[in-house]
């Protein structure tokens, strides 16, 4: 069984940064994509940021240009890079592997606070 294990949450102030790394127990094979969502109180979950195995990436609308998605291959890690922190970002934040539009796989959750 796969885990994905996230690190790198915390409460920081407003204009501050982040960077949340989510580490899969092993490697895992065809990964379509690499992403982070995010659940906020009383809101749906949120895609944030998609990372291809061809390396695109793309990103929600409210965090283009101050997050950055990236992948270690060789460590199975994904990371979020996420600068100029507002307290809307304030969130759970999840990584998911999807896996040949069949499976998907979720890590634990990281909470991230960001306070004005």
């Amino acid at each position: 069984q796969v885990q994905l294990v996230e690190s790198g949450g915390g409460l920081v102030q407003a204009g501050g940064s982040l960077r949340l790394s989510c580490a899969a127990s092993r490697r895992i094979f065809s990964v379509d994509t690499r992403n982070w969502y995010r659940q906020a109180p009383g809101k749906q979950r949120e895609l944030v940021a998609t990372i291809t195995d061809g390396g695109m990436t793309n990103y929600a609308d409210s965090v283009k240009g101050r997050f950055t998605i990236s992948r270690d291959n060789a460590k199975n890690t994904v990371y979020l890079q996420m600068n100029s922190l507002k307290p809307e970002d304030t969130a759970v934040y999840y990584c998911n592997f999807a896996v040949m539009g069949l499976y998907n796989y979720w890590g634990q959750g990281t909470q991230v606070t960001v306070s004005s």
